[in-house]
């Protein structure tokens, strides 16, 4: 498969390009049914043969089968992948970069930002990013020490931060944005038409969005977005990783699989070209949907 494009991620003085489809592996431990960790090493090592550097795994997934995972995989290639996030259970003794995973009220930003500076310091962290914050808690953060990059759920049925002011200051500080979700935990790929579809005991059947009340409704923008693929001869959902990756030139997405075929799929919306039309309509067809229920 063609080369993944890649994107410029850091500070000036202090970057690193890194692929701009990036794996999101939470997945592989929780949240989406049954896992099997073999065959998830096997996706891991494939992923880092076909291009993808960018690993976004948490401490949190799978209480921490999802580093220990990881690790196995980083033994011998630690170098080919640039890890989004405990040293210990990564085997590692540095970490690319790591995120403030939701801001604690009760901890100043100012106190936060200076404990992690001192770990730059050390060099037990290379880049430091912030998750689901605001616009006000990334300048705060930003004064202290440059954030490279903020994670925050994008994809065509979560627009949000166009309008609350994120992805505009992330623009105006050169804040590299990453995208979770960015297949809407999967709906958007179409191949979830009712409930049913959905793992028994999966976190997704508490999911208000997935909820009966609201399911039909929001799969018409599934449908909208089945038909324009299937005139451009691609996938439900390289279409919508295609179409996300023009919003914002200084954006990466990170959608999650636990397959080589859809791993392989995601990867090649990087090299997807849509004319200045079929963007213009995509957006028309996000900006009427009209998607009922909160994202969590």
């Amino acid at each position: 498969m063609p080369p993944i494009p890649t994107i410029e991620l850091g500070t000036a003085g202090n970057k690193i390009r890194v692929s701009h489809i990036g794996l999101g592996i939470m997945g592989m431990s929780q949240v989406y049914g049954k896992t099997n960790d073999e065959e998830s090493i096997k996706l891991l090592n494939h992923a880092i043969d076909i291009g993808c550097t960018f690993w976004d795994t948490s401490d949190i997934y799978g209480l921490g089968h999802n580093e220990r995972l990881i690790s196995r995989v980083l033994k011998g290639r630690r170098k080919d992948v640039f890890l989004c996030i405990n040293l210990e259970r990564l085997g590692t003794d540095y970490i690319d970069l790591y995120y403030q995973h939701r801001m604690d009220p009760k901890v100043p930003i100012e106190e936060t930002m200076g404990a992690l500076t001192e770990l730059v310091k050390k060099g037990k962290i290379r880049y430091i990013g912030l998750s689901e914050c605001t616009p006000e808690e990334l300048r705060w953060a930003h004064k202290v020490h440059p954030v490279v990059a903020v994670q925050v759920e994008y994809s065509p049925w979560s627009t949000h931060i166009e309008t609350n002011g994120v992805l505009d200051t992330c623009r105006e500080l050169n804040v590299t944005v990453v995208a979770y979700s960015p297949l809407g935990r999967g709906f958007m790929s179409g191949k979830i038409r009712s409930i049913d579809d959905l793992d028994e005991n999966g976190w997704r059947r508490n999911s208000p969005r997935f909820k009966p009340e609201h399911f039909e409704n929001n799969l018409k923008l599934v449908d909208a977005f089945a038909k324009f693929a299937k005139k451009h001869d691609c996938t439900s959902s390289q279409l919508a990783l295609a179409w996300l990756l023009i919003q914002e030139e200084n954006l990466i997405v990170i959608p999650g699989t636990k397959q080589v075929k859809y791993l392989e799929d995601n990867f090649s919306a990087g090299n997807m070209k849509l004319s200045n039309e079929e963007i213009m309509k995509i957006r028309e067809i996000v900006d009427s949907a009209n998607i009922q229920g909160t994202r969590y």
